[in-house]
């Protein structure tokens, strides 16, 4: 990937987005999809023992064993939300490690990237070059752009109620509001809304807006 100029600092909390080149489809099925969201989960660690094209071929006994020793391991990168829309991705992050996004971000769009192709009998890249993070500078911004993640599938159009908005399945929004996603780490916004239904009501507030603003949006800019 090309050199940044904003280095990504350990400790610090970003957004970070891509999408695919040409605004080509990069999900474009529920089987996609799914590969896609376990690929998140697989390459949050540090160090697989196996690739995850091998590690879902185990029997369950063997993943299993796999599972247990990631749970011990380190982390590239904390989750506290993410949303996969057909041709983006976004997620709001924690870096654990010195080049801990860089890393989860290469193994992630690889992994992904090889699946896709396979399937597509496509060749090179899937995904930009350089994904963009922005970092957090404060609760309030962390806040905010975690409402602006989950809300994308209703801003974007691909769900056309806040009913569907909840139960769509390629974000992170079920896991504040029944928890359904075990592996996203919730700690910061927890602190802040301590029942889900504050949360819900939260993001639900600026839905319409966020919607009109995406309508517009070809009006302002080039």
């Amino acid at each position: 990937m090309p050199g940044r100029s904003i280095p990504l600092v350990t400790g610090e909390f970003y957004h970070v987005f891509n999408r695919g080149i040409d605004r080509c489809p990069t999900f474009t099925s529920k089987k996609e999809y799914q590969r896609a969201a376990v690929s998140l989960k697989y390459y949050l660690h540090v160090k697989p023992p196996i690739k995850l094209a091998r590690f879902l071929r185990l029997e369950d006994n063997k993943r299993r064993e796999v599972e247990t020793l990631l749970k011990n391991g380190q982390k590239h990168v904390h989750i506290s939300a993410f949303c996969l829309m057909p041709n983006h991705f976004h997620l709001l992050v924690r870096q654990n490690k010195n080049d801990g996004i860089a890393k989860f971000l290469s193994n992630f769009q690889n992994s992904y990237t090889r699946y896709f192709n396979t399937l597509h009998e496509r060749d090179g890249s899937l995904f930009l070059d350089q994904f963009k993070a922005i970092r957090i500078e404060s609760d309030e911004q962390m806040i905010h752009v975690s409402r602006y993640i989950h809300l994308n599938p209703y801003t974007g159009f691909v769900v056309k109620t806040l009913s569907d908005l909840k139960n769509y399945p390629w974000s992170s929004l079920s896991s504040y509001l029944n928890h359904t996603v075990t592996w996203i780490d919730t700690t910061f916004l927890t602190e802040y809304f301590s029942k889900p239904l504050g949360y819900e009501r939260f993001v639900y507030d600026q839905a319409d807006y966020q919607r009109k603003l995406k309508e517009i949006e070809h009006l302002t800019f080039e």
